[in-house]
């Protein structure tokens, strides 16, 4: 891809993300939301594969329907209370809309069919950006609204969001579609406490953005893209290998890792709610999740793909991990014994 035009795309992602999550007026949100969209299409269609293009098109159509629908949800609201402002959502009409508006854009249950294609043919650092800052500009709307939009229906979609990624995911052999529905899963848990404590969802979601990354970039650096690469991954850079693992422990939600602190958080949140059956029902149904993420760790430290012959080894590469990696990784395994800390912060 040219340097000039992904340039002019990442800087438009930065700019169309900002005017969304400081924007007070819909007109000024829809149109950061615009911005992002025809900013990822390039990164997305950059290979000029036909399943790169075809993943562009799917994602292209549900995000103008997506928009399309934000538009008129704050449409209807303006012409009966007069209000284009963001916090001033109140017609009943229009939070339902806006709902599945948000719902679309951020890939939940039962809108989620275009998230897992998608991915599934985009490059990983696209990937990367398509599963963590894509999401923050819908999720700020939610944030801004969670006063007015219906409860139940966001707790019926965050608890089918979380069965549905963790059920969907058991029998897929790509990294980036096992990835996607994990996407899908974790948001059903950042959603599923939005109305109740924003800043405990805000964590929530800024750690799943921590550890995905660290993953995203790791099998960037192994160029691993389904279950049997990762097999054989192991002999390319073994450090690098067992710390994926970690990590992928971690974003399971085991402790004592990082991913274990926003799901113990949640769950003691939806008691202190009184929802002790909800918090029990995600609970359980995290462990369907839990079952494909030490899937992968095994694969990826442990075992070797069946095969009647010697299999062949990759190369070792002697190329060091980056910085940023390590850091993330670092910080994807060892934040649990801050978490007391977390809401001592103003």
């Amino acid at each position: 891809m040219n340097p000039q035009a992904k340039l002019i795309s990442t800087i438009s992602l930065i700019l169309g993300t900002t005017i969304t999550i400081s924007s007070n007026h819909w007109m000024m949100a829809w149109t950061g939301l615009e911005i992002n969209t025809l900013a990822i299409l390039p990164l997305i269609s950059k290979s000029h594969h036909p399943r790169a293009i075809e993943a562009a098109t799917k994602y292209f159509l549900v995000q103008a329907a997506a928009s399309t629908l934000l538009l008129f949800s704050s449409a209807i609201n303006a012409w009966f209370t007069g209000q284009w402002d963001i916090t001033q959502l109140t017609h009943p009409t229009s939070s339902i809309i806006l709902t599945m508006a948000i719902s679309i854009k951020l890939g939940l249950v039962p809108f989620h069919f275009w998230f897992p294609e998608v991915l599934q043919g985009s490059p990983l650092t696209t990937g990367l950006l398509l599963t963590t800052a894509m999401k923050l500009p819908p999720l700020t709307l939610i944030l801004m609204t969670s006063h007015s939009i219906n409860c139940h229906i966001l707790t019926t979609m965050a608890i089918t969001s979380i069965a549905l990624g963790g059920w969907a995911g058991l029998n897929q052999t790509q990294t980036r579609k096992i990835l996607a529905f994990s996407s899908i899963s974790h948001l059903g848990w950042v959603i599923i406490i939005v109305i109740y404590h924003p800043k405990l969802a805000t964590l929530t979601f800024f750690t799943y953005c921590l550890m995905t990354a660290s993953i995203f970039l790791a099998l960037n650096t192994t160029k691993i893209l389904k279950l049997s690469t990762m097999m054989t991954a192991w002999t390319k850079i073994p450090p690098l290998t067992t710390t994926l693992m970690l990590t992928l422990l971690s974003l399971a939600g085991l402790p004592p890792l990082t991913g274990f602190m926003p799901k113990w958080l949640i769950i003691q949140e939806m008691t202190k709610q009184e929802m002790t059956l909800t918090a029990t029902i995600i609970a359980m149904l995290s462990l369907l999740g839990l079952f494909f993420y030490l899937r992968l760790a095994y694969c990826a430290t442990i075992t070797l793909p069946p095969n009647s012959t010697n299999y062949i080894k990759q190369w070792k590469i002697n190329k060091p991990v980056n910085t940023p990696t390590t850091i993330l990784i670092t910080l994807s395994t060892t934040l649990l014994p801050l978490s007391p800390m977390i809401f001592t912060i103003p």
